[in-house]
């Protein structure tokens, strides 16, 4: 998970809209919130923006190189959102988009054909969010509780926003419980398989740092303490491995970090680097085979696709075929479909994020039987 936001918030009660496509956007009941009432005003640099800025498609892209790619096809009515991730039933996604009145990234959830859409939470700035595996509850990344503090940069690590929490809720986005309460970045939220334990990053004076705590906020503990690295974007292999990405401190803000993918036991120990490379491997999410995950590698020049790995061979699979920025990959619980996030179809002018779907069935990658 790698971290983003919008730029601007209006702080106020929800009301539901509808976007500018004419798609209901639902709104989730929320508590009045006295901070947010007095229209604090959130400003964080975005990295949806940031980066699709970079990797604007070319006219003239060439077809024989998109036709190297399995079936791949936009969601409907989400035009502009990013980092979105499956619901144990596969039938729907949580992540986060700006549509409709929004300001600012919020976190929302929605089905992968584009219906459904609601809208989480309306106050503060949202960041990484996911689905319980009981797929009953939500997890979501959000500065709403700490307004009055700077407001930080989702998309730079020496800025990153000291007043994000992680919150957990219902479905409907009812039932809102704060897990993290302290002064620190805690962001980049996913679970175990069999929902004991929660997995985020947290930052202490500049240290990213892999923590868990069970799902109520319970027993948090660190895992990672090696001074030179900076781990975060982690997910569980299994219910005692963790598969993450890591850059070292010397090379942080540097342009085109060169940083790559580990495994680690949840106690901190067996630590493992699965890629060797200078370049930048990012956004690991593993395959519900156990033996393969997704990640982000940057080709020449600065060129950001999506690979398949193998854990076991090393072998490596290329996804994506675009000049454009394709990246935030994640795969469906029962390995057949791929969603990422793009700005390969953007019009002149545009500079979002958007997701897309990828029929990823032939690869077999799904459950073990």
């Amino acid at each position: 998970m790698f971290e983003f936001s919008g730029i601007l918030e209006d702080c106020g009660e929800a009301t539901e809209k509808q976007s500018a496509l004419d798609i209901t956007v639902r709104e989730a009941p929320l508590k009045k919130n006295a901070s947010a009432t007095k229209c604090s005003r959130v400003a964080v640099l975005s990295f949806v923006l940031a980066f699709s800025a970079l990797f604007v498609p070319q006219e003239g892209f060439g077809q024989a190189e998109a036709a190297k790619e399995l079936r791949t096809w936009k969601i409907p009515n989400i035009t502009e959102g990013a980092e979105f991730y499956f619901s144990p039933d596969g039938k729907s996604v949580i992540g986060n988009a700006k549509l409709g009145d929004d300001t600012v990234h919020h976190t929302y959830t929605f089905q992968i054909d584009g219906t459904n859409i609601l809208r989480i939470n309306n106050q503060g700035a949202d960041a990484c969010s996911y689905y319980f595996p009981s797929g009953k509850k939500l997890l979501f990344t959000s500065t709403k509780d700490n307004l009055r503090m700077p407001s930080g940069n989702f998309s730079d690590p020496n800025n990153y926003p000291q007043g994000a929490e992680i919150y957990s809720c219902n479905l409907d986005g009812s039932d809102v419980k704060r897990l993290t309460n302290n002064k620190y970045y805690d962001a980049e939220i996913s679970a175990s398989p069999d929902g004991k334990w929660l997995l985020f990053t947290r930052q202490i004076d500049g240290k990213l740092d892999l923590w868990k705590m069970r799902p109520d906020g319970s027993e948090q503990s660190q895992i990672t303490f090696t001074d030179e690295l900076q781990e975060g974007g982690s997910f569980f292999l299994d219910n005692e491995t963790i598969i993450y990405r890591a850059w070292e401190r010397k090379n942080q803000g540097q342009r085109g970090m060169p940083m790559n993918i580990y495994t680690i036991k949840t106690d901190g120990t067996n630590q493992k680097k699965i890629t060797n490379d200078a370049g930048t491997n990012w956004a690991p999410f593993p395959a519900p085979d156990g033996e393969h995950f997704v990640f982000i590698k940057v080709l020449p020049p600065h060129n950001y696709e999506i690979f398949l790995m193998s854990l076991k061979t090393g072998e490596q699979t290329r996804l994506t075929y675009s000049d454009a920025f394709d990246g935030f990959p994640a795969i469906s619980p029962d390995g057949k479909y791929l969603t990422f996030d793009s700005n390969r179809d953007a019009k002149a002018g545009e500079r979002g994020l958007r997701p897309y779907l990828m029929d990823i069935s032939s690869l077999h990658v799904g459950p073990k039987k």
